[in-house]
């Protein structure tokens, strides 16, 4: 018999690191690219994965998608529009992003409005995947119900269409930028005393606070 696994007995004491306001950056965009940085140079798995919350119905929605950008304007990834999260962007334009970075013991927490790209930054982006890729974009229609047998088919079709010649970018596909009001930063700490600082942006200047773990 398999040994039931005691889950409220779960724990973990984080040791590794602390974050005090006098090591932080004044620039929120700043300190997530410094600790985004020191993420890829630890070998974090997959990094830029992130989990994106939508709402639809009062009710929230949540996946992991991969952040493929990020600047000052925003948080970028790219999609299916005509998807459920893209119909959910829709119906409320607002998101939250989460990045769980465990090996290292920190999480980052970003809220905001979003938007659609530019179709020029969507058609560089889109020009730049893998040609798999590419064809898998036409292939789905993504959140529909399908078999594999049907997918299988439509991506040989698309195959033999396009051959070695350009695939241009389907209309319903492209970019979001999530536009950050409030961006979080979480470091583990001993006892669960966290540390926690929270950028908040009143009028176009980042105000950064310390929050109770």
């Amino acid at each position: 018999m398999n040994k039931k696994t005691d889950i409220a007995a779960l724990r973990l004491n984080y040791l590794l690191n602390e974050l005090l306001e006098e090591n932080v950056l004044e620039n929120p965009f700043k300190q997530f690219e410094k600790w985004f940085n020191e993420a890829v140079d630890f070998k974090v798995l997959e990094p830029n994965a992130m989990h994106l919350a939508t709402i639809s119905n009062g009710k929230p929605h949540g996946r992991i998608v991969l952040l493929k950008g990020f600047d000052e304007n925003g948080f970028v990834f790219f999609t299916n529009y005509e998807s459920n999260k893209g119909k959910e962007i829709a119906e409320t334009p607002f998101a939250s992003l989460t990045f769980f970075w465990g090996a290292m013991e920190r999480q980052v927490r970003i809220e905001g409005g979003i938007v659609k790209t530019t179709p020029s930054e969507s058609d560089e982006y889109f020009q730049a995947r893998p040609r798999g890729s590419q064809i898998g974009a036409w292939v789905s229609h993504q959140s529909a119900v399908v078999t594999r047998e049907a997918l299988e088919i439509r991506q040989k079709e698309l195959e033999a269409h396009y051959g070695d010649g350009f695939i241009p970018r389907p209309p319903y596909w492209g970019g979001y930028r999530v536009i950050p009001e409030r961006i979080e930063f979480w470091q583990g700490r001993p006892s669960r005393l966290h540390d926690r600082i929270l950028f908040t942006d009143a009028d176009g200047v980042w105000k950064m606070e310390r929050l109770s773990p």
